[in-house]
């Protein structure tokens, strides 16, 4: 059907792997001004990190984080997830005391960073690439779409361009990469998601994260919403594009993820995503069948 990201880690690690979310504090430039004020149009409040721990301590934060899925992983492993905002927008400096100390544990096998192509500047790249020496490291970069004017509409902030030579840089660098993809936007049909999903394996993407659109409460896209101008998909119409983007990935590509879901106090569309379990038996029943 596709490579899980289960089956990925226990081949890379030979055990169980689970991640655990952080928020360092980090923002993005796409709030403070740099580059925007207003984030993207589909950003909530914590940056895509409603489950992640929050805290200057980063071994307090993991420690925290392991005890809520321990239960869930006996013998098993971790990886540091810095998952909040952008999770290389700052110093350098700040950058390798924050991510040594994350992979420091022995229960730590590994270091993933989400954030923005457009904010991987070369020595951010080198010491990715150090680090990867010492604990394999991901870098999730957040791409959403390769339809210039969706991203002119979502105010992603940066061109297609900024993105592939990310990549190229990370893959250079010997750097695991791990491309999202929103399903879902607005204006955009399943061809849409499909071009997007070639696009990224060509660039040379190692795995991909799928997401659903959905509107969290307090964001820009659920004014949209509310005053009608945009739509959600059912899972029905969910599921047929999903299909159709993983029926081009190669076999050699991860997903890790085949849906997005937010925080159900805030979720205010589709509510049928709501139902995590049910979703995934549904989707995963609907991915396997020929």
């Amino acid at each position: 059907m596709y490579r899980t990201l289960n089956e990925h880690l226990r081949q890379k690690f030979g055990t169980k792997v689970y991640k655990l979310s952080v928020d360092a504090g980090f923002t993005c430039p796409n709030r403070d001004g740099k580059i925007g004020n207003k984030g993207c149009i589909f950003c909530s409040e914590f940056g895509s990190g409603e489950f992640a721990e929050r805290g200057e301590d980063v071994i307090a934060l993991l420690e925290n984080a392991k005890k809520r899925v321990e239960h869930k992983n006996k013998d098993g492993k971790y990886i540091a997830y810095f998952q909040s905002f952008t999770n290389t927008y700052a110093p350098v400096e700040r950058l390798e005391k924050l991510y040594t100390a994350a992979i420091s544990p022995d229960y730590i096998v590994g270091l993933s960073v989400a954030t923005r192509p457009d904010c991987l500047p070369d020595e951010t790249v080198e010491l990715l690439k150090r680090l990867n020496r010492q604990k394999p490291i991901m870098v999730e970069l957040g791409f959403q779409t390769s339809n210039e004017k969706t991203a002119e509409y979502i105010r992603r902030g940066y061109k297609n361009d900024v993105y592939f030579n990310a990549v190229k840089r990370l893959k250079s660098a010997g750097i695991e990469v791990v491309t999202h993809i929103i399903i879902g936007l607005p204006g955009e049909s399943r061809d849409d998601a499909v071009e997007t999903t070639r696009k990224v394996v060509a660039a040379g993407s190692n795995g991909v994260k799928f997401h659903l659109l959905h509107i969290i409460r307090g964001t820009d896209l659920e004014k949209e919403y509310n005053s009608g101008k945009i739509t959600c998909l059912s899972q029905e119409e969910y599921a047929q594009i999903l299909k159709a983007c993983v029926a081009v990935l190669p076999k050699d590509v991860t997903v890790h993820r085949i849906t997005g879901d937010g925080a159900k106090r805030n979720l205010v569309a589709p509510l049928w995503s709501a139902d995590k379990k049910r979703v995934l038996n549904y989707l995963n029943k609907y991915l396997s069948e020929e």
